[in-house]
C-alpha cells in the first residue's frame, strides 16, 4: 500500500472514531465494471455478516454500482473490508 492510500485509511479510520459509536452501521459504495464474477466477489466478501446489498447498473451498461449497508464492529473492520475488496480488478470505492 501506498503512503497516500495509507494516511486516507488512518484518517478515515480517526474520522469514524469520532463520529459513530461501535458498533455501527456501515454503507459502503463501489462501482465495478459489469463483469458478474467481479460483482459476486464484491458481494462474496460480505457473505454471512446480515448485509443489504443493493446493485445499480449504468445507463450504458459497462459498470454496475454495488452499495453495501452492513453492521461493522470497528472501524478497523471497515479499513480491513475496503483492503481486502480492493483486490478486486477495476473496483473504485467512495
Amino acid at each position: 500500500m501506498d503512503k497516500k492510500t495509507e494516511e486516507f485509511y488512518i484518517r478515515l479510520k480517526e474520522e469514524l472514531n469520532n463520529t459513530s459509536t461501535w458498533p455501527s452501521e456501515y454503507l459502503y459504495k463501489f462501482i465495478v465494471p459489469t463483469d458478474v464474477k467481479k460483482i459476486e466477489a464484491v458481494e462474496n466478501a460480505f457473505d454471512n455478516m446480515g448485509a443489504v446489498i443493493k446493485t445499480q447498473q449504468s445507463k450504458a451498461g459497462k459498470y454496475t454500482s454495488v452499495s453495501i449497508n452492513v453492521l461493522m464492529e470497528t472501524p478497523n473492520d471497515v479499513v480491513e473490508k475496503y483492503l481486502e475488496v480492493s483486490s478486486i480488478e477495476g473496483i473504485i470505492s467512495f
